[in-house]
């Protein structure tokens, strides 16, 4: 995998930890603020409200994973990461994930294995349910990127189809523990999803969430289909909120 040189104007310092690589992004000279963001997947795709929380004195930092759709190798490479932000560059050992689509899926996985890591979440139209998306057996099933979506992840993971239909593991099982740790959660999602359908996804962890009184801010947008990722005109929501809970 090539790795990634530029993050919006701003240069990535690529780095190797235990064999992984790995990017980071460096707020201006002195305005560094000893917080940092973990972003899941898709390294520098929709990036509104993390530039704007770089300019706040945020680092961005990402691991670069085997697969999209996980493996634990990935979760511990997230965590190797983190320990490295500490320990090396003197950052909070606890961070803000921002996880789109398939990064939102990580987002879970990570916070419920790592909670010790993890401040607050931002998830963006998240893949909860791998039964919805790439299977299709839901509302999105007419998607034409599930075959190949499925293709991958079977690949990405060792698994047949067959596993997959029995398969225990879904994000959607990891949703108890993760709420056990009572880590606040920001969830955005467009109404007409087309690829990740809300209802059969985030929808689980808004419900999850409102049950258990965790702090929850949801964003749904009217009209909204998986693309762009965040909130039109309104980011700083996002913004906000991981400046409130990222303590």
């Amino acid at each position: 995998m090539a790795l990634i040189e530029n993050y919006h104007g701003h240069p990535i310092e690529n780095i190797t930890i235990n064999g992984r690589d790995a990017g980071i992004v460096k707020p201006k000279e002195g305005t560094a603020n000893g917080k940092w963001l973990l972003k899941t997947e898709y390294f520098t795709a929709f990036p509104q409200a993390e530039l704007m929380l770089l300019e706040k004195g945020y680092h961005i930092a990402h691991s670069y994973t085997k697969t999209r759709w996980f493996v634990e190798e990935d979760n511990k490479a997230k965590a190797d990461l983190a320990e490295y932000m500490h320990n090396e560059l003197g950052l909070s050992r606890r961070c803000a994930i921002v996880g789109m689509s398939c990064g939102g899926m990580q987002g879970i996985y990570f916070g419920a294995e790592y909670p010790e890591y993890v401040s607050c979440m931002y998830l963006d139209a998240p893949v909860v349910n791998l039964l919805s998306i790439p299977c299709g057996f839901g509302k999105t099933a007419d998607c034409p990127a599930n075959e190949p979506m499925l293709n991958e992840l079977l690949k990405g993971k060792g698994m047949t189809f067959e596993d997959l239909l029995v398969y225990r593991e879904h994000p959607y099982d990891y949703i108890p523990k993760l709420v056990s740790h009572k880590i606040p959660l920001i969830l955005v999602s467009g109404d007409s999803d087309t690829v990740v359908n809300f209802e059969e996804n985030g929808y689980y962890l808004q419900k999850a969430y409102e049950e258990a009184g965790i702090p929850l801010e949801v964003h749904i947008k009217p009209g909204g289909d998986h693309h762009p990722h965040g909130i039109p005109d309104n980011n700083a929501a996002i913004v906000d909120f991981i400046l409130k809970y990222d303590k």
